[in-house]
């Protein structure tokens, strides 16, 4: 079923990726922080004021985390909008972190309670006009991978339609790699829910394909590797508007287990490389920082990124 449903969609996607698909697209490289960092919350100023925080320090994005959210929105609207309004301003491209209790391969009252976490999750998405809704899709538990995948598209095309119910047609969902064994999250299981269900993006986080590919992403090579995958499969426009995360990661044979700053250049992946294939390619990536130094090493990517891009003919 989602092998021909794929080949459809597949299509059609890459028709509008040609055109854009509609949305708003990244007119640069875009760099800044998951969440608030501690020299901000030392202000004590309210976070719908983090965008001017943001501008001030050269940043341009900002991914709000709604991560311990339940079934409705935790966060007035009214402050949602201000954060938005301050986030255009400020011409910082928002987007949101939903709920870590979600599981889209589950059943019954966990599925429906997922659902209903996420939609929430989008629905203040919509108030602040944060561009993508960022969400773990969930776990295998004890079904097979390919079993609790099924699962997931139809649980993700039932939000799709529930948004589309609501207006909600501005916000796309990003389903992220993850970084253990046990997640549903491989490359391949990303894109085949990007390949089968509308209004959705990949969200690739590096440090959870270097986690559980057990450390492959050593060279430039690697990383082209999986934008080459991207592409083949989404279309070039896909690759180059990419939501990405970014943090040199500690992982054990499980996967993931600590991120760490980007001084602490043991370990991997390098942020180098893959800088020096936006600028080769001409991507313009929203790049998201993970690491402890969450703003610090967002202007790291950044001057990074223009280092390489001033010695680019």
């Amino acid at each position: 079923m989602i092998r021909k449903q794929k080949t459809l969609y597949a299509r059609v996607r890459r028709i509008l990726c040609g055109m854009c698909g509609g949305y708003e697209m990244a007119d640069r490289p875009r760099f800044g922080p998951a969440g608030v960092p501690r020299e901000f919350k030392e202000l004590k100023r309210p976070v719908e004021e983090f965008p001017l925080y943001l501008r001030e320090e050269g940043l341009d994005a900002f991914e709000y985390q709604a991560v311990r959210w339940g079934p409705k929105p935790q966060m007035r609207r009214e402050k949602a909008e201000e954060l938005g309004v301050n986030a255009k301003k400020s011409d910082v491209w928002l987007t949101l972190h939903g709920s870590y209790f979600i599981n889209l391969c589950g059943e019954g009252e966990t599925l429906e309670a997922s659902k209903n976490r996420l939609m929430a999750c989008v629905t203040a998405a919509q108030w602040m006009g944060a561009h993508t809704t960022v969400f773990h899709p969930g776990a295998y538990g004890k079904e097979s991978p390919q079993m609790a995948l099924q699962r997931c598209v139809k649980a993700m095309t039932d939000a799709v339609e529930r948004m589309k119910a609501l207006g909600i047609t501005g916000v796309r969902l990003g389903p992220e790699t993850a970084g253990k064994e046990g997640q549903l999250g491989t490359l391949n299981e990303i894109l085949t829910l990007c390949e089968n269900v509308e209004l959705t993006e990949p969200v690739i986080d590096w440090a959870h394909l270097h986690a559980r590919g057990k450390g492959f992403i050593k060279a430039k090579e690697d990383y082209a590797k999986v934008l080459d995958e991207i592409a083949k499969r989404l279309g070039t426009e896909a690759l180059k508007n990419l939501h990405v995360h970014y943090t040199p990661v500690e992982f054990t044979d499980r996967g993931e287990r600590k991120h760490h700053p980007m001084d602490e250049i043991q370990y991997g992946p390098s942020f180098k490389p893959l800088a020096q294939l936006i600028a080769q390619l001409d991507l313009k990536p929203v790049v998201i920082s993970e690491t402890p130094l969450l703003d610090r090493d967002s202007k790291k990517m950044r001057d990074t990124l223009n280092q390489i891009l001033k010695q680019t003919p």
